[in-house]
């Protein structure tokens, strides 16, 4: 089913409850689930090559288009694929960058969902406003970070399966004083991974809604 299927890491194994997040360079979604003791598994292909572990937290420096995580028993999934090929917030540079572009991300998107798929747990898929929903399905459900608290705009998609649960908004009227730094940050080398991170406060809700079903589910 997946290209790449041969570049398993054999031989893991784990007692404490595994948490996956793919396309994950900063961590910051699984802040929660590491406080509360799960075992993180966090790829990204910024990340030193190979495996290295720090306590609970386990770094993939892998491509995952060319990768497949162990084969152990996830709890949950995450994927936060690469947006700067396919969300609207750079359509004035799509023609730049041409099909080759929008066909990887793309790509990118299709094996991330086949991966949250095959772990056969609960899983969420995070994407700014796209291209992707022309191309697969529209979201199952969108979210600004300052419904979670974070006094922030940019709005993001989020698809999800396998009994994942949205956490409701806990603010549903816009503050004023809410900031514009994704859009406004000026140029930079890493200027797509800082606008990339989760907010914390929404990494939290979806925590707390999550964790508890999670926990049945590996009782």
């Amino acid at each position: 089913m997946f290209a790449g299927a041969a570049a398993v890491v054999r031989g893991v194994v784990s007692d404490t409850p595994i948490v996956l997040s793919l396309c994950d360079r900063t961590g910051v979604l699984v802040e929660p689930w590491l406080e509360a003791g799960y075992e993180c598994w966090i790829v990204d292909v910024q990340h030193a090559p190979g495996i290295t572990r720090e306590g609970r937290l386990v770094r993939a420096g892998a491509d995952i288009r060319t990768w497949l995580p162990p084969r152990l028993e996830y709890v949950i999934g995450f994927a936060q694929p690469p947006c700067t090929d396919q969300a609207v917030s750079g359509a004035r540079w799509f023609v730049d960058k041409g099909l080759a572009g929008l066909a990887g991300a793309i790509a990118l998107v299709e094996r991330s969902r086949d991966i949250l798929a095959w772990t056969d747990a609960p899983w969420m898929l995070e994407n700014p406003v796209g291209t992707i929903a022309s191309y697969w399905r529209k979201p199952d459900a969108t979210f600004q970070p300052w419904h979670y608290g974070d006094l922030e705009s940019k709005k993001t998609c989020l698809w999800f399966g396998g009994g994942f649960v949205m956490p409701p908004y806990e603010f549903t009227l816009k503050p004023h004083d809410v900031r514009e730094s994704c859009w406004k940050m000026g140029p930079s080398p890493d200027r797509g991974d800082k606008r990339s991170v989760t907010p914390r406060r929404f990494a939290r809700a979806v925590f707390e809604v999550n964790e508890p079903l999670v926990r049945g589910r590996a009782a």
